[in-house]
C-alpha cells in the first residue's frame, strides 16, 4: 500500500500505559476527539480511514463530527455493541481470537495485551464491553466498506449485513474467507489485495 498511497499510522493511548489517562477514556468519544486532534494537526482532508474492531467505531464517531475530513471508512471485524466480544480481548482465549493454528500471531496478540498492563486493560475492557453505538450508525454518512472475516468468534457473518443496512452513507460489505478476528494478523496478504481492490485509485491517503 505505501507504494501507492500516503500512509499514517499512529497509536491509540491503550497501547502504551505511561500515557494512557484512566478517567479520559471511559467512551469512544475521547478517541475520536484524538484522532480529529491529530487529523487536524497534520492538516488531513478527505481521507479514506482503515480500521479494525472499535477502532472502526472510533472513525464512525469522528466522521459525525467532521465528515469532510474522511472520503471513505473502511471497517473490519466491528460490532456496535461490543459486550459480545468479550472472550475475543482475553489472554486465555487469544488462540480462539486469532487462529489457533497460527502460533506466531497468537503470540504477538498476547504481548499487546500484556503490553497494556493490568490497569489499562481492565479500564479498556470496561469500555469496550459495555460501549453500545448501534444508535449512531445512522448518522453515519460516509461512504464505508465493512470487512468480515468468514468465521470470527466475535463477529458473526450477519453483522456485516446489518452495519451496511443501517449505515446511511453508500456501503459494501467484503468477506475474507479466513478464520478468528484479525485478518492483519492471520490473513495480511488477503487483506491488503482486498484493501487495493477497495481503496479509491489515484493518490490518496489512507
Amino acid at each position: 500500500l505505501a507504494e501507492n498511497y500516503n500512509l499514517v499510522l499512529f497509536d491509540w493511548p491503550f497501547s502504551e500505559k505511561r500515557v494512557y489517562e484512566h478517567g479520559k477514556y471511559t467512551s469512544y468519544e475521547p478517541y475520536a476527539d484524538d484522532l480529529i486532534t491529530i487529523m487536524n494537526e497534520m492538516d488531513l482532508k478527505s481521507v479514506t480511514f482503515v480500521g479494525h474492531s472499535m477502532s472502526a467505531m472510533i472513525f464512525c464517531i469522528a466522521s459525525t463530527k467532521q465528515p469532510h475530513l474522511f472520503k471513505r471508512l473502511v471497517l473490519g471485524n466491528y460490532f456496535p455493541n461490543n459486550i459480545i466480544a468479550l472472550h475475543a480481548c482475553i489472554i486465555a482465549y487469544a488462540p480462539i481470537a486469532v487462529d489457533p493454528n497460527d502460533a506466531v500471531s497468537v503470540e504477538k496478540f498476547k504481548n499487546c495485551l500484556k503490553n497494556m498492563g493490568v490497569e489499562v486493560a481492565i479500564s479498556l475492557a470496561k469500555t469496550v464491553f459495555f460501549s453500545d453505538y448501534r444508535d449512531m450508525l445512522e448518522m453515519v454518512q460516509i461512504p464505508c466498506t465493512i470487512i468480515q472475516s468468514s468465521n470470527d468468534v466475535a463477529v458473526l457473518l450477519n453483522i456485516g449485513n446489518y452495519l451496511k443496512e443501517k449505515i446511511k452513507g453508500v456501503s459494501s460489505l467484503e468477506i475474507i474467507d479466513m478464520t478468528a478476528h484479525f485478518p492483519q494478523l492471520t490473513a495480511h496478504l488477503k487483506l491488503v489485495e482486498l484493501l487495493k481492490a477497495v481503496v479509491v485509485s489515484g493518490p490518496a491517503q489512507i
